[in-house]
C-alpha cells in the first residue's frame, strides 16, 4: 500500500512540475497533456458543454441574472425557456441565444403560470432537468422601521419572492421526481436574507425564507433523486439597483449613478481587486446544475466576496 501511495504521488509531482515548467517558459501557451487530462472533468471554459442535453426553465430570463444564466446555460449546451412578464424584451433575448432558447411569459405570482411553464418544458423536449427560481422584486426600496412597515407592500415582496418558490419547487419535483435521473432545482437568494440591516425587512424576510425552504425541500426530494440548492449574491451594480438606490440616497458625495455604481462595487464589498457581476452568478448556477454537483443539495452558494463571514468589532485606536 506505501508504494502504491508512493507511486502515485510521485505521479502527481510529475504532472505539477510539467505543468509549472509550462508556466516558465510561456512558449506555447497550452498545458501539457499530463494536465490536461488531470483537469478536463473541471473545465470551466464557456465551451465545455457541461450541460449538453438538459432541459431548464429559467424565470426572470430577460434580464440581469436570468439573462446571464440562460446566455451561460446555452453556451454549455443546454436547451432553454427563458420566462418573464417583459414578453418584448424576453422574446428579443431568446431569439439572440439561439435555437437552443425559446420564451414563454410567466407570472411567478401566479401558480397556473409556473405550472404551464414546467409543462411546456415537458411538451416540447420530453422532460425538464432544471428549473431556475430567479425571478422577484424588490419592495420599497428604503427600510422602514418595523412599527411603519407597509404589510401590503410585505404581501406583494413576499408572494413574488417566496411564494413563487415554493411554486417552482412543487411543480418541479411534480416532474422531476418521476423521471429518470430526477433533476436539479436552483433558487435565487442574497445575502440580505443572511444578515439583518443589509435591505428592507420585506426582501430580506423573503430571501431567508428562501433559503430555509432549499433545505427543508433538499432532504424530501434527495429520495427521489432531485437535488435543491440556493444562490446567494451579494449586491451586483445593475442598471435597476443603482438607479433604485441614486434615488433614495442623499449621501454628501453621492451626486449621480455613477458615484453611486463605483460605491456598489467598492464600498459595499470586502473582497479588494474584483467586482461581482451577473456573470459570476450565473457561472455558479452552471456548476449546481451539471453533474459535476450531483453531491451537492441543500446547499446554500454565497457570492459575496466575504461580505458575511464575518463582522468587524470597533474598537477605539491605541493612543
Amino acid at each position: 500500500m506505501l508504494r502504491a501511495a508512493h507511486h502515485v504521488f510521485r505521479s502527481l509531482l510529475t504532472i505539477f512540475q510539467l505543468a509549472d515548467s509550462n508556466l516558465r517558459q510561456r512558449d506555447t501557451g497550452r498545458a501539457p497533456a499530463a494536465l490536461r487530462a488531470l483537469t478536463n472533468g473541471f473545465s470551466t471554459e464557456s465551451n465545455s458543454q457541461r450541460l449538453a442535453g438538459k432541459v431548464a426553465v429559467i424565470t426572470g430570463a430577460a434580464s440581469g441574472i436570468g439573462k446571464a444564466t440562460a446566455t451561460e446555460f446555452i453556451r454549455n449546451g443546454a436547451k432553454v425557456i427563458l420566462t418573464d412578464v417583459a414578453d418584448d424584451v424576453g422574446r428579443a433575448v431568446a431569439a439572440g441565444l439561439g435555437s437552443d432558447a425559446s420564451y414563454a411569459r410567466c407570472d411567478v405570482t401566479d401558480e397556473s403560470q409556473v405550472a404551464a411553464a414546467v409543462d411546456l418544458a415537458v411538451a416540447r423536449h420530453g422532460r425538464l432537468d432544471v428549473l431556475y427560481s430567479n425571478a422577484g422584486v424588490a419592495g420599497a426600496a428604503s427600510p422602514a422601521p418595523l412599527a411603519s412597515l407597509d404589510l401590503a407592500d410585505f404581501d406583494r415582496v413576499m408572494s413574488a419572492n417566496a411564494r413563487s418558490a415554493v411554486a417552482c419547487l412543487k411543480h418541479a419535483a411534480r416532474v422531476m421526481a418521476h423521471q429518470p435521473g430526477g433533476g436539479c432545482v436552483l433558487c435565487t437568494g442574497s445575502t440580505t436574507g443572511m444578515l439583518g440591516g443589509v435591505a428592507a425587512l420585506p426582501y430580506s424576510l423573503s430571501k431567508a425564507t428562501v433559503v430555509s425552504l432549499v433545505r427543508v425541500a433538499a432532504e424530501e426530494l434527495a429520495r427521489s433523486g432531485v437535488r435543491v440548492n440556493a444562490i446567494s449574491p451579494h449586491a451586483i451594480a445593475t442598471p435597476l439597483l443603482v438607479r433604485s438606490l441614486a434615488r433614495v440616497m442623499h449621501h454628501p458625495g453621492v451626486a449621480d449613478e455613477g458615484e453611486v455604481k463605483r460605491m456598489v462595487e467598492t464600498g459595499m464589498s470586502e473582497l479588494r481587486g474584483a467586482v461581482l457581476e451577473v456573470e459570476d452568478v450565473a457561472r455558479a448556477a452552471v456548476y449546481l446544475a451539471s453533474d459535476e454537483a450531483k453531491f451537492m443539495t441543500g446547499h446554500n452558494l454565497v457570492i459575496d466576496g466575504g461580505f458575511t463571514a464575518g463582522k468587524r468589532i470597533g474598537v477605539p485606536a491605541a493612543r
